[in-house]
């Protein structure tokens, strides 16, 4: 296990086995995304996209909340004069952008989650919330309109009107609500989020690593390009999965029964 603790308005690292937590460090201002850290998380996904040791990532917050969205004060002019942008050797946090991760990403949710955190979870695989959990899209009472991917994953996931009603009001809502929106797989008692998304990477982590991908792949492939696009790829899938040491392991393991140790190979 290793952690690297970075500067104010950074994300802190940790390898744990085959586990990658990244953690939003910005506690005295209510983990807000300022350049830095936009910066800082998009770096840790790189960094995590391109370890083919690490299998799941998971991300938290330090401190009582998630986020309180977008630091405007400080982001305002960078993003209108054109000065911010993601580092070539980063990934895109939201997914909006590409190139966009290829390996799976667990979210733990505490406290406050105001706007680009909803469409942080939103662009997450798995997302589990504390029950005490607040989350608003407060966008267009601040003058601008969500930018991490509500507009179309909120809509997608709770239905329009249900989302409208969110993303056009500022209105506030709590965690029973998210889950009956399909925003969040689970909910768990305060200060049990980050435990419980572990224990999802964790189960992440000992599936094999290149049917992972292709399972995010095919997903991502119909998200983007529509059904028939990613159904005219599955035999291909398959075919390229079949030959794999890992598909070998499994049906030893299988016959043995015994626990599959894969190799992502």
């Amino acid at each position: 296990m290793s952690e690297t603790n970075s500067g104010p308005g950074r994300v802190t690292r940790e390898r744990r086995g085959h586990l990658f937590l990244i953690g939003l460090d910005r506690a005295g201002k209510r983990n807000a995304f300022d350049s830095a850290m936009l910066t800082d998380l998009a770096l840790a996904l790189g960094e995590y996209e391109r370890d083919s040791e690490i299998r799941c990532a998971v991300i938290f917050a330090h401190g009582e909340h998630f986020t309180a969205g977008l630091d405007l004060m400080e982001l305002t002019p960078k993003l209108a004069s054109g000065a911010f942008k993601y580092p070539d050797e980063g990934i895109d946090p939201w997914g909006v952008s590409k190139p966009r991760r290829s390996k799976p990403l667990v979210v733990a949710v505490q406290g406050t989650c105001w706007t680009a955190g909803i469409e942080l979870l939103l662009n997450a695989d798995i997302a589990i919330a504390a029950s005490d959990a607040r989350f608003a899209h407060l966008e267009v009472l601040r003058g601008i309109s969500p930018s991490g991917g509500s507009t179309v994953r909120f809509t997608q996931a709770a239905g329009w009107t249900n989302a409208m009603r969110y993303m056009l009001t500022g209105e506030e809502f709590n965690a029973d609500a998210a889950l009956r929106m399909r925003l969040l797989t689970e909910v768990v008692e305060p200060g049990q989020a980050l435990a419980r998304a572990i224990e999802y990477a964790e189960r992440i982590a000992r599936a094999a690593p290149l049917a992972i991908k292709a399972t995010l792949q095919s997903a991502f492939q119909a998200r983007d390009e529509g059904d028939d696009a990613a159904l005219s790829k599955l035999n291909e899938l398959l075919f390229t999965l079949i030959k794999s040491e890992d598909v070998r392991e499994g049906v030893m393991a299988m016959m043995q029964k015994r626990e599959p140790v894969f190799k992502g190979r």
